[in-house]
């Protein structure tokens, strides 16, 4: 007799809304904060998108994760009248990562693809999409090119390169896949589990829960790809020095609570907190910047990474209860962690 298949332990028990009798084959997951104007652009890419293939079921889950400019009301308008099928969902709960996890929840296509509110979706993102999960494979995270939106900000938060990789310890895994195009099968992300909501924009460690699902991937033995289409336009709005360096900061701290995290599994992190030693020491005398085009130096990395670590150890020993509830039977994520504590 098959066991009796339950939900999983971070996943509500839904009731049974008026759904299409068609399931979705892709959920496109946008997460938002008091950004409507750029996240109507976004939705109307999205419909653009699937008006383009129209033989592609698809549905919308909005997260507004708790906007205070009109957004609810601006869903709840169009709902009605919106061509694909579109789920609004509030989270009070402040982080980019909570509200991932609200939007993991509720979506129903057996593809999910997050893409963050200020951005667009080329018109053939879909075509892209059908092809590579055509092949059948599954398990992986998989994510795509990420071209700047207004040719008036600064070329930062992008992805351009032209051939298709997959993610090795040798590569750094921040920016590898970024989380404002990460796709990837339904049963990898219940294999998974949950964003960590500690990490993300709006939790203790700014950044990373999206390069910590791909860590955590690696470490449950799947596959992380880029490919060099599957294409969205970034109207990041950043373009000033200040607003660059500050986000470089940022992401710098989180990788370093990441390191830590992922001591025990993934020691080949410490290796990339080495060379951005090593590169910091050179730029002394001298050596190549991180970035040259922006001037953007290796000593935010080491600094950044020494007080995100720091940080995380402090959340360890205060022993800060997680937000969203833990599996009853240890995961991947928890055993990694055990390594830090």
């Amino acid at each position: 007799m098959k066991a009796e298949r339950r939900p999983l332990p971070w996943q509500p028990v839904l009731p049974v809304p008026p759904w299409p009798r068609q399931r979705p084959r892709v959920s496109f997951i946008v997460c938002t904060r008091d950004r409507l104007g750029v996240l109507e652009l976004c939705i109307g890419s999205i419909r653009a998108a699937c008006r383009a293939h129209p033989g592609f079921a698809a549905e919308l889950v909005v997260v507004d994760n708790g906007s205070s400019d009109g957004t609810a009301e601006y869903l709840s308008r169009i709902a009605a009248t919106f061509d694909i099928a579109l789920t609004a969902i509030r989270e009070p709960r402040p982080g980019l990562a909570a509200a991932r996890n609200a939007g993991l929840a509720r979506a129903r296509g057996r593809v999910l693809v997050f893409v963050d509110d200020d951005c667009r979706l080329d018109r053939n993102y879909l075509v892209d999409l059908e092809r590579h999960y055509a092949s059948g494979e599954k398990w992986l995270i998989r994510g795509g090119r990420v071209e700047i939106g207004d040719a008036r900000d600064l070329p930062f938060t992008i992805k351009r390169c032209e051939e298709r990789q997959r993610l090795t310890p040798a590569v750094h895994p921040g920016g590898f896949v970024l989380g404002c195009n990460m796709t990837m099968h339904r049963d990898v992300a219940a294999r998974i589990g949950p964003f960590d909501e500690r990490l993300g924009a709006g939790g203790a460690l700014r950044s990373a829960e999206d390069t910590d699902y791909l860590v955590r991937a690696m470490l449950a033995g799947m596959a992380v790809e880029y490919v060099p289409d599957m294409t969205i336009f970034h109207h990041h709005g950043r373009r000033d020095r200040k607003s660059i360096d500050r986000l470089h900061r940022d992401y710098h701290f989180g990788n370093g609570a990441l390191c830590l995290k992922h001591l025990r599994r993934a020691p080949w992190l410490l290796r990339h907190f080495y060379w951005a030693m090593r590169s910091a020491m050179r730029e002394l005398i001298g050596g190549p910047r991180f970035d040259q085009e922006l001037r953007l130096s290796h000593w935010p990395i080491v600094l950044m990474n020494l007080a995100g670590a720091a940080k995380f150890m402090a959340l360890v020993l205060a022993r800060r209860p997680d937000r969203q509830p833990q599996p009853a039977q240890e995961t991947t994520e928890a055993k990694a962690e055990a390594g830090a504590r």
